[in-house]
């Protein structure tokens, strides 16, 4: 019996094929300059990462995830966090405004007071990766964010 190599594990039990839904894991080779690869090597001992094929899976999946932000009729989940005065005027409410107007991206929000002066907005953010970078940008922008940050994923 001959069994084509797919993304499901297939078994042959007494010559009967059965298929399971895992993923295969599958090897490959990679050419490397010996700087670079002590240079990796360096890196993913500083991530705590158990070997290459976790630090390699890694970074694939960021560069697949990449190509789906480009997309930006794909999917997309958001975490952005704000850092603001909130003594600056209008600022609260400001962003509140941005957020209510589209409250369909907005999955969640937190907010914490750092200190007197300053509050931290984080906010779970779903939806088209145009429209989760158009909301980010906007609240981000808004005057008195003194530093913003989108981090965005894809399944």
């Amino acid at each position: 019996m001959r069994v084509v190599n797919t993304k499901e594990i297939n078994i042959c039990v007494n010559n009967r094929l059965i298929e399971d839904k895992m993923d295969t894991t599958m090897r490959f080779g990679v050419s490397l300059p010996s700087d670079l690869l002590e240079e990796f090597d360096r890196k993913i001992r500083e991530k705590m990462y158990a070997n290459r094929s976790e630090a390699i899976r890694d970074l694939i999946r960021d560069f697949l995830v990449r190509d789906k932000w480009e997309d930006s009729s794909q999917e997309v989940y958001g975490s952005l966090t704000l850092i603001y005065d909130h003594e600056k005027r209008g600022i609260s409410d400001k962003l509140t405004g941005i957020q209510h107007h589209d409250h369909a991206l907005i999955v969640s929000t937190m907010h914490i007071h750092l200190d007197k002066q300053n509050c931290m907005e984080m906010m779970a953010i779903k939806g088209k990766a145009s429209d989760v970078k158009n909301i980010a940008d906007r609240l981000i922008s808004t005057k008195g964010v003194k530093h913003g940050k989108l981090v965005m994923t894809a399944l």
